[in-house]
């Protein structure tokens, strides 16, 4: 299902992309950054957490994911040499506690297997935080949409290999529930040719750490979602974690760097 996630809404920016006259053609080294960064994004860092929920409480799982921008600033430092200041860190560990006071309510379960899945969400994390540094940091298209798009076809190619390699079993979109389509459908255009055309064009306009603070914001969008269309109850709890969880993005995205070159 990712792979026909992927695939599909990489050849559909494409089509924009021709109809808008955005040149297709890039260079030798930008398409192999491109390949490079959607591994590590979504054929690795979104395939492979997909496969670990079997395992592994969602709940849990967000508190895992929510390590990310702390993984983020100890790559930077290990491989740039860059200093971290102590507002950085203190906003990290805000949004961690944060985050682990929000899926607290809800009972965790561990299944078989447990461990493993735990282990490989965290491999990742730290999947998707060295592709976030490495965006960052090397030549990709200049026109984001375009590499959106060559990112979108080639990790889906690789988690389609990745699926026939594993013998899953492929049922056709036309045989999936009505609900199930729709839930795709808006995955394709929101969660991939939207919110990740806007994540690749922000990591090259502003530091990596900050974009990784999505980790921390996408869970409270989440709750407030739930409450607007599921009805679900919003309790004191959910209000004292999400304080903690903007307080911490606040401290990470002041204006004062969180850096020393």
């Amino acid at each position: 299902m990712a792979s026909i996630r992927f695939i599909t809404a990489g050849l559909l920016i494409f089509f924009v992309a021709k109809l808008l006259k955005y040149d297709l053609v890039i260079s030798k080294r930008q398409f192999i950054n491109t390949v490079i960064a959607g591994f590590f994004f979504l054929s690795y860092g979104n395939g492979v957490f997909v496969w670990a929920l079997k395992y592994v409480d969602s709940g849990f799982a967000a508190l895992l994911a929510a390590t990310q921008p702390l993984f983020v600033v100890l790559l930077l430092r290990i491989l740039y040499s860059q200093k971290v200041l102590p507002k950085a860190i203190v906003g990290i560990f805000l949004g961690i506690f944060g985050m682990a006071l929000l899926v607290s309510q809800q009972e965790l379960n561990f299944y078989e297997n447990s461990f493993i899945g735990i282990l490989m969400i965290f491999t990742c994390v730290l999947s998707w935080s060295y592709g976030s540094v490495f965006v960052s940091k090397n030549e990709l298209p200049v026109n984001y949409f375009v590499s959106t798009g060559y990112q979108m076809i080639t990790a889906g190619i690789l988690l389609l290999v990745g699926s026939l390699i594993a013998g899953e079993t492929w049922i056709a979109p036309y045989q999936w529930t009505a609900s199930s389509q729709i839930s795709m459908l808006l995955l394709i255009v929101f969660g991939s040719i939207v919110a990740f055309t806007s994540f690749n064009y922000l990591l090259k306009v502003v530091s990596p750490e900050k974009v990784a603070t999505s980790a921390y914001v996408n869970p409270l969008i989440a709750l407030i979602l739930g409450w607007y269309f599921l009805e679900e109850h919003i309790t004191l709890q959910s209000f004292i974690a999400a304080f903690i969880l903007l307080t911490g993005v606040y401290f990470i995205n002041r204006k004062k760097r969180l850096f020393n070159k």
